[in-house]
């Protein structure tokens, strides 16, 4: 059982504490700092936020997504094809992103990720993944003017993030996870997604992942574990009937289990989260369990997140303590 989290982290520092990484980038959009300059302070964040999640208690870090304007521009922003439009609302949070406009075929034309994989892994105390928008996610966040057709778009979505996905394993990725959000509005491409993650992890020998979150897995039945990965996500607060999927996990999967709410403030009962653990280590087995979030901690307050990832492990160490 590994205490992880879903992949962003509050880029606002604590309480009183200056807003430095918005300040540098807000010189940085103005030419008053270079990028060596801005990079710099976000190295600096970046060890915070690794720092924080190894003290809480989290053994599979992320770096946050600290140099991320967002997941999404992050890894399209950065391919041939794409042009970079206007902010539009990311799902039904209080967060924007630029959507990516597809105009030609897409072409990826080097590594994104993998410097600040390699950065990220070699300053955390603990283990990191590397986590990637999904190809499907994209392309329904994407405004398509070339392909025009949704499954030509995902699997070329699925061939740029399979490129990606080889250099992160190269680069040491022993964990690699996409979100897959969409899928859970869109219940009935589960084969198209099936179909373009056997494309992004076909020959790849590391630990892979796919995440699901804001809504109700359970829609998508049994036949979501027939994705092509080794740990699936289930956001059970905002689909608390994911919980009935449990007992259909094959031998060979496990799950991410999304048990805190990373959307609210509010702190849950940490009997209540460790009772849910251990209700999961039961059906399918401790080994096969991770605990994280319900999703991306970026919409929660510094102390916030942090007093719910301590919470988690705090949780899943009594589940230790009481031999699973």
């Amino acid at each position: 059982m590994l205490v992880t989290v879903v992949g962003s982290y509050p880029r606002v520092p604590h309480e009183g504490r200056e807003f430095l990484l918005r300040r540098a980038t807000e010189e940085h959009q103005s030419g008053r700092i270079s990028d060596a300059e801005l990079r710099q302070v976000q190295d600096e964040v970046v060890r915070e936020v690794l720092r924080e999640q190894a003290e809480v208690g989290v053994e599979l870090a992320t770096d946050g997504g600290v140099r991320w304007d967002d997941p999404q521009t992050a890894f399209a922003g950065r391919l041939a094809g794409v042009r970079l439009d206007g902010l539009v609302r990311y799902f039904d949070n209080n967060v924007y992103f630029r959507q990516p406009v597809v105009e030609g075929p897409l072409e990826w034309r080097g590594p994104v990720l993998v410097e600040d994989f390699i950065f990220a892994r070699r300053e955390s105390p603990v283990a990191v993944k590397a986590v990637l928008v999904g190809p499907f996610t994209l392309a329904c966040l994407s405004q398509d003017l070339f392909y025009g057709d949704l499954r030509e778009l995902t699997l070329a979505y699925a061939r740029a993030l399979h490129s990606e996905v080889v250099e992160l394993e190269r680069a040491g990725a022993g964990v690699i996870q996409v979100d897959e959000p969409s899928l859970l509005r869109s219940p009935e491409q589960l084969p198209l997604v099936r179909e373009a993650l056997e494309v992004v992890f076909g020959g790849v020998s590391a630990t892979t992942a796919c995440c699901t979150f804001f809504g109700d897995a359970s829609r998508l039945g049994p036949d979501l574990f027939e994705l092509p990965v080794r740990f699936i996500g289930l956001d059970l607060v905002s689909g608390p009937r994911g919980w009935e999927l449990l007992e259909a996990v094959p031998p060979e999967k496990g799950v991410a289990l999304g048990l805190v709410d990373a959307r609210n403030t509010r702190l849950e009962r940490e009997e209540e989260v460790a009772e849910a653990i251990e209700r999961a280590v039961g059906v399918i087995g401790e080994e096969r369990v991770w605990v994280n979030p319900s999703a991306g901690l970026e919409f929660l307050p510094r102390e916030k997140a942090r007093e719910k990832l301590a919470l988690l492990a705090r949780a899943a160490a009594r589940v230790r303590g009481r031999g699973g």
